[in-house]
């Protein structure tokens, strides 16, 4: 219980001061007399209505403590300590909470501002006169304080927002890169996009010493089925050759429409005999599904070429290319649907 201090004169509201928003305020004071005059002080100068006042902080912990905008408390109560309420409201809400009391000791008030207080008055002499401006001055760097986490909030949100929009933005943008670098119809990459994806896998060949194969497809017969059934079997060829293809595929691997009916396959670390058979699985698989697209028990075939740079030597990519090519037309030549071939440099 705080030491008894006689009526002071009442605080009068400052006329520089404008009139401040409905607060709602806590008094923890065990002795009557003291808890009567620090509540009319405050209304004076806060309203009247303001102050809920209790005597104990069992009465104070049965109040909502997160509705008050701010609580002052002795030190010495009855049932504990304004220590130990302030503790008490730290752990369940952010209210800001003044020690007043009787004892004027330093290791207390040090002891208070470490435990969360946010101010410290002394009940001696006319310290009525001070609390209310006390009490204006934690109330106002409390409404700052949420004033500064309410836009720091909005910005972090802002800053959500704005890692939300480089998101969609950035998958936008990889999907206008994947549009322009892929045929529409198949799924795979377009002719000058393979070009520099192909310029990359050579280098990377010649660096690690590495096998490129390469293999070289070309539909048996596509332009006079396009011409007898129309374009949208046609197309619809064109699109199971995309699948099937995509289906013979690693991940590093990489496919293209080269024209109209060729297509054409970089596999990296992959030897000439291992494209071989990706090529026969491809051909293979192709006239089964062809054959359902025709609704024939025959599909359509493919004329295949395949080379390596181990084993033909070319000197560059576009080269690799020329020589999977015409290893292609061999096949052709040869009557189609033929198994791969491997064509040697010199030829072309």
């Amino acid at each position: 219980m705080g030491a008894p201090v006689g009526r002071v004169r009442r605080v009068s509201k400052p006329e520089s001061v404008t009139e401040m928003e409905k607060i709602k305020l806590l008094l923890v004071e065990d002795d009557a007399d003291q808890r009567q005059l620090i509540r009319e002080t405050l209304e004076d100068r806060f309203g009247a209505g303001t102050v809920e006042a209790v005597d104990s902080i069992r009465a104070a912990l049965a109040k909502n403590l997160s509705e008050f905008n701010l609580i002052l408390t002795d030190y010495n109560l009855t049932d504990g300590t304004g220590m130990e309420l302030l503790m008490r409201v730290r752990r369940c809400c952010r209210t800001p909470v003044i020690l007043v009391t009787g004892e004027n000791v330093a290791r207390i008030a040090t002891e208070a501002v470490r435990n969360g207080a946010t101010d410290y008055v002394v009940k001696f002499g006319d310290y009525l006169f001070t609390i209310p401006l006390v009490v204006e001055k934690n109330l106002a760097v409390a409404k700052m304080e949420s004033e500064n986490q309410r836009l720091r909030a909005e910005l972090e949100q802002a800053l959500r927002e704005v890692r939300t929009k480089n998101a969609q933005l950035e998958k936008s943008l990889q999907k206008v890169e994947e549009l322009a670098a892929t045929d529409p119809l198949t799924g795979l990459y377009n002719r000058r996009h393979f070009g520099r994806v192909l310029e990359q896998l050579f280098s990377e060949s010649e660096r690690v010493g590495a096998d490129l194969s390469c293999v070289m497809i070309d539909l048996d017969g596509y332009k006079q089925l396009n011409d007898a059934f129309g374009h949208a079997l046609g197309d619809q060829l064109l699109v199971v050759a995309g699948k099937v293809i995509r289906a013979n595929l690693r991940k590093m691997d990489v496919a293209a429409r080269y024209g109209g009916d060729e297509f054409v396959l970089p596999l990296p670390h992959t030897t000439i005999a291992e494209a071989e058979g990706v090529a026969q699985r491809i051909r293979d698989e192709y006239r089964q599904g062809s054959a359902v697209v025709l609704r024939r028990n025959d599909g359509v075939t493919m004329s295949l070429g395949v080379v390596s740079r181990q084993s033909a030597s070319p000197n560059n990519a576009e080269q690799l290319v020329g020589l999977a090519d015409a290893a292609m037309y061999r096949v052709k030549a040869l009557g189609k649907s033929h198994a791969a071939i491997r064509e040697p440099a010199n030829d072309v």
